[in-house]
């Protein structure tokens, strides 16, 4: 079948309206899969961190750096399931249920799970045993409650069709209503891979730490605009500015990994927060009464 598209390929020559073959179906189910089982290993390896560093033993922070990049992996896995089965036509509610009980596992219980052993456990107990086990309470809490709006975003993202967000962009691009829970968990991750996965034993920084996990939180129940990528085509042939910048991205990413992916981000996260206040301020001059000329006197 020479000079056939992918999706020509997969459809079956005995149906009569084309329909993709069974096969087909279980590709994008493949990398779901694949989402399901790096969300867990990097639970497993939270746990082993926890140990290594409650034990006082070493390898704590090697364990917390697989239960970073297993995350990192779960979201370009994540980013690929959807675009497969969009080429292939295999869409199905049996993929889309499938993807989002793996978003929960990958990018809710896992980073709720990094987040709270690697940021809040292991906090100096020098500071008092009362306010120890206050933080340690509110970081148990702080994390669930990002494994709760991560869920409830999910839950919302299947049930609405056509969300429209609080601040509505150009008609013609994608947008996103409330920060991807992926992108959530992205920033968790590139913090704590920032960091050098050593365990955070600051209390202030713990403070600072739980802080970022609830605007995190807020920032996925909100109905703020973030940027969709779902209308990037990587079959289009791109301009040599394009390749130039996405060349030089993957190069820093290389060679400088920890900066460049908590700034990539943090970038993300930030924008919607800045599309919003930009929003508000437009619509507060749109609104303003018009300024009347100064009269100087003398």
């Amino acid at each position: 079948m020479p000079g056939l598209n992918l999706k020509e390929r997969l459809v079956d020559p005995h149906s009569p309206d084309r329909r993709p073959r069974r096969a087909a179906y279980a590709l994008p189910t493949l990398f779901t899969s694949g989402n399901v089982f790096l969300g867990f290993l990097s639970v497993m390896q939270s746990l082993q961190g926890a140990m290594a560093a409650a034990n006082g033993t070493t390898g704590a922070e090697h364990h917390f750096d697989i239960a970073t990049k297993t995350i990192g992996l779960a979201f370009f896995l994540d980013g690929l399931d959807g675009r497969i089965a969009r080429m292939t036509n295999t869409t199905s509610e049996f993929g889309r249920e499938m993807d989002s009980l793996a978003d929960v596992i990958s990018f809710g219980i896992a980073p709720a799970v990094l987040a709270f052993a690697w940021g809040v456990q292991f906090v100096d107990p020098s500071i008092g045993t009362g306010m120890h086990d206050q933080i340690l309470r509110i970081g148990q809490f702080v994390a669930f409650l990002f494994l709760l709006c991560g869920a409830a975003r999910l839950a919302r993202f299947n049930i609405q069709k056509h969300p429209v967000p609080k601040n509505p962009g150009r008609p013609d691009r994608k947008y996103f209503v409330g920060l991807p829970i992926p992108a959530a968990a992205a920033m968790v991750s590139a913090t704590v891979y920032a960091a050098d996965s050593v365990p955070v034993t600051s209390w202030v920084l713990c403070i600072a730490w739980q802080l970022l996990l609830v605007l995190l939180s807020f920032l996925m129940v909100s109905t703020w605009r973030y940027y969709s990528f779902k209308d990037v085509n990587l079959l289009r042939p791109r301009s040599p500015l394009t390749v130039i910048l996405l060349g030089s991205l993957i190069y820093l990413i290389w060679n400088y990994s920890q900066p460049v992916l908590v700034a990539c981000a943090g970038a993300y996260v930030a924008s919607g927060i800045v599309i919003r206040i930009g929003g508000i301020i437009r619509r507060h001059l749109r609104h303003a009464p018009p300024r009347h000329p100064e009269h100087q006197v003398g």
